[in-house]
């Protein structure tokens, strides 16, 4: 991979490199907290391989770990056209209203608005009507139970696409946090995959503390970047909440000089959204179009934990806005060179 040296205007072709495919984790280590942990300084610009349940000699007493208590809802369902009996795949995006959600529909050149989709139990799917972003509105007919419960017993844990198979029953449990509470999301905030509650509990025990924010990660994070000039890409919007109390936990923190880590991608969008010039959060709910990009100046965050990203995703830009451009893409480097897993099953990087 060729490092690069920082664009006055950021270039998405900067971020381009390939991950051989034999990295890209199939599935979830037997135990979450035994994958590798690569350490990156960025004052020093070192970088070391560990392991993950490692983690607590790099943290220091008062240190404040954010996380993201979003929970996947098994959001994929598999239904054929009333009609031509055609099979499709419906990923559900969000809840707009009882049984009326937003989804994607797979292939979507073969459902129109006016059709009718047939689901396992007799339960029937109206699209409704088509959004700018190539999204369907559909309303679900569930006579015989309540269209979430419907949900919970027939709907597949919405793996991306980068995990060549279909999802197998463990991935409900593997594929979400330990502390996930809040349901929402359509992916997991996959830096938090590797935390155990035992391993927790021990962080928490030596002086280390945590604290629970929320961001349902939609389609917005994963929404590709089609624009070389990165400043021209949207985000789309993901719902946020950050408690009075969680709001007010950070800020003591703040005040008091202690560290505050982001678990996640998503816990520093969510953080850097609400943050005020001082570094100071404000409690509240809302949308977030956030996008974060080389160069930025980041208020709330003062360590990143988060996975190994795709090239040229959101997700890579807004860690080599933290890290910088270089020192990242040559951790990256060294990640493909030392066999790391990579992205939602893979391996983690801390960032300090």
């Amino acid at each position: 991979m060729e490092l690069l040296t920082q664009d006055r205007r950021p270039r998405l072709s900067q971020y381009e490199f390939s991950v051989p495919e034999e990295l890209i984790a199939q599935y979830p280590l037997q135990h979450r907290d035994h994958c590798r942990l690569m350490l990156v300084d960025r004052a020093t610009g070192s970088i070391q391989s560990r392991r993950f349940d490692e983690v607590a000699e790099f943290l220091e007493p008062g240190d404040l770990l954010v996380l993201n208590d979003t929970q996947v809802y098994p959001a994929r369902l598999e239904a054929i056209k009333e009609r031509t009996g055609a099979r499709v795949e419906l990923l559900l995006l969000r809840e707009l209203d009882r049984d009326l959600w937003e989804c994607l529909i797979k292939p979507a050149r073969k459902v129109r608005v006016g059709n009718t989709l047939v689901l396992e139990d007799g339960v029937t799917c109206d699209v409704l009507d088509s959004t700018l972003s190539g999204s369907r509105i559909v309303r679900f007919n569930s006579p015989d139970m309540p269209f979430l419960n419907y949900l919970d017993k027939y709907g597949q844990c919405p793996l991306p696409p980068y995990i060549h198979r279909p999802a197998e029953p463990e991935d409900r449990q593997n594929y979400q946090t330990v502390y996930a509470r809040n349901r929402g999301a359509v992916a997991a905030p996959t830096a938090g995959l590797h935390f155990t509650t035992g391993l927790l509990d021990s962080l928490r025990a030596g002086g280390i503390e945590t604290v629970n924010i929320t961001l349902h990660v939609g389609i917005g994070t994963f929404q590709p970047i089609r624009v070389e000039d990165i400043a021209r890409h949207s985000m789309g919007c993901e719902y946020y909440a950050i408690s009075p109390q969680a709001a007010q936990a950070i800020n003591d923190a703040r005040g008091e000089g202690r560290r505050i880590l982001a678990v996640g991608t998503t816990a520093t969008r969510t953080l850097e959204t609400v943050a005020q010039e001082n570094g100071q959060v404000i409690s509240g709910s809302g949308w977030t179009d956030k996008f974060i990009y080389p160069p930025y100046r980041f208020r709330a965050v003062d360590g990143l934990l988060t996975n190994f990203h795709q090239p040229r995703s959101t997700l890579m830009l807004l860690v080599a806005a933290f890290a910088g451009q270089e020192l990242i893409l040559q951790a990256y480097a060294q990640a493909i060179s030392d066999q790391y897993r990579f992205f939602s099953y893979g391996d983690a990087m801390l960032i300090q």
